[in-house]
């Protein structure tokens, strides 16, 4: 890539700040003000050259590992209908939190999820990573029902169940 001129999609809107973000496909996005110059992009893209290059590769594998996991959609459905509110039952006997409901969806972005109501969601997905990490996750959701944040006081929580959870919550990076 380098002295290469990287390509890239701007989206302008109404925001104050520019800013770089690395689509799943390996494209690479500016979100700029209606106000920033093209010649400005283009600048700043450069000085974050190094970054992209950095991060491209990772989107790549990100997808590589999405195309995976979204071929044994059946698999992994089933096995999360299997084991997550086993899971979810275990920890909340130790922890004493409970949820309203425990749903499993197909959510793409995030693993899982606690509603203002304390209905907790898994994604189907999640079941494509070790059991540790797993584990993590429904810990993680059940101490939202405590702290609907991710404060200090939440992590503590999460830790006092679950020491290691650091380890566990980087089995959950792809790169």
């Amino acid at each position: 890539m380098r002295g290469e001129i990287l390509e890239y999609t701007v989206k302008r809107s109404s925001r104050r700040t520019l800013s770089l973000e690395i689509l799943p496909g390996g494209g690479v996005l500016v979100r700029a003000p209606f106000s920033v110059r093209d010649r400005q992009i283009a600048e700043f893209v450069a000085r974050y050259s190094g970054w992209i290059e950095k991060k491209l590769p990772c989107a790549k594998k990100r997808l590589e590992k999405e195309k995976d996991i979204v071929s044994r959609e059946r698999e992994l459905r089933a096995a999360a209908e299997k084991i997550l509110p086993g899971l979810v039952e275990k920890y909340s006997a130790v922890t004493g939190l409970v949820p309203s409901s425990v749903k499993i969806t197909s959510a793409k972005t995030r693993f899982g999820s606690c509603s203002a109501e304390n209905a907790v969601c898994f994604s189907w997905r999640l079941m494509a990573y070790p059991p540790e990490a797993v584990e993590y996750v429904v810990l993680h959701e059940l101490a939202h029902i405590k702290h609907h944040n991710h404060s200090r006081a939440f992590y503590e929580l999460v830790e006092k169940y679950m020491p290691d959870y650091r380890r566990r919550r980087k089995m959950l990076k792809i790169v």
